[in-house]
């Protein structure tokens, strides 16, 4: 059989069966779980799955390799739930009310849309017992980033806001067909059940973060300079000497719950 890899996708698929034994122990799925993968390509992590579930559903946006699994006679006696989607249009209420109980969701990730699956995510927060994701081990890098760190920056501060990360695996390009030219990271990622930063809109948080950033190697003073005097900064206790990078995420929630309380006043 010979199968046709769209690059446009970023399709590359798990071939190391030692790599693949360990992805579903650490994933450690129940049979009464609402597992969902997301791009399963040839079954390399979908095949193994249904040995421990019964819930389960793949979206994958190739037609093609979706009637390849459709065929598969083990996926078959196995019911599992195929959905031909692109993931960033998929309404994932639907397996939620489906199944009626809260989702774990799971796969190999395009390398080029990564981050805007994590982003589309936030849309389901309270409807995700946690993901478990590979992706290229520098995405990884920034979202478990921590301040003082040169991976830390926008990325880091928006997705550890929601969730609390962890990093699993290290998994070299030997692993896929065809090796991409990256390593890969298999990332753990579970939404708050009680969030410490209590910060519930983010618009300002995203303003400030923005501006800092760009303007990262500057002092907060000069960075904020149109939104934040040193008088306010001293108040809240930040010091107005350090960089981006050395911000806190709760600090930087500070600041935006302080940014919008000026806002309302004005």
């Amino acid at each position: 059989m010979k199968i046709f890899l769209k690059k446009n996708y970023g399709q590359h698929l798990l071939i190391n069966k030692n790599i693949i034994k360990n992805i579903i122990f650490l994933i450690n799925p129940k049979y009464h779980h609402n597992m969902v993968e997301i791009g399963p390509g040839l079954g390399s992590l979908t095949i193994p799955m249904v040995n421990y579930n019964k819930n389960l559903s793949v979206i994958e946006i190739d037609k093609n390799l979706i009637n390849i699994l459709k065929k598969n006679k083990i996926l078959i006696n196995a019911n599992v739930n195929f959905i031909l989607n692109n993931v960033l249009n998929f309404n994932f209420l639907n397996l939620i009310k489906k199944f009626k109980k809260r989702i774990r969701i799971f796969g190999s990730l395009p390398y080029n849309i990564s981050t805007k699956i994590i982003f589309y995510l936030f849309k389901y927060l309270s409807n995700i017992k946690d993901i478990n994701f590979i992706m290229q081990k520098e995405v990884v890098d920034c979202l478990i980033a921590q301040p003082g760190g040169r991976n830390y920056g926008r990325l880091s501060i928006i997705t550890q806001l929601f969730f609390k990360i962890k990093s699993l695996i290290k998994i070299n390009p030997s692993s896929f067909f065809p090796k991409p030219k990256i390593i890969s990271n298999m990332i753990y990622m579970r939404p708050y059940n009680n969030n410490p930063y209590n910060l519930n809109n983010i618009f300002f948080l995203k303003k400030i973060i923005k501006q800092t950033f760009s303007m990262r190697r500057k002092i907060l003073r000069n960075s904020l300079i149109n939104l934040f005097s040193i008088e306010e900064l001293n108040f809240l206790g930040i010091d107005y000497k350090i960089r981006a990078e050395d911000v806190s995420i709760s600090e930087y929630c500070q600041l935006a719950h302080w940014l919008e309380l000026k806002n309302k006043r004005l």
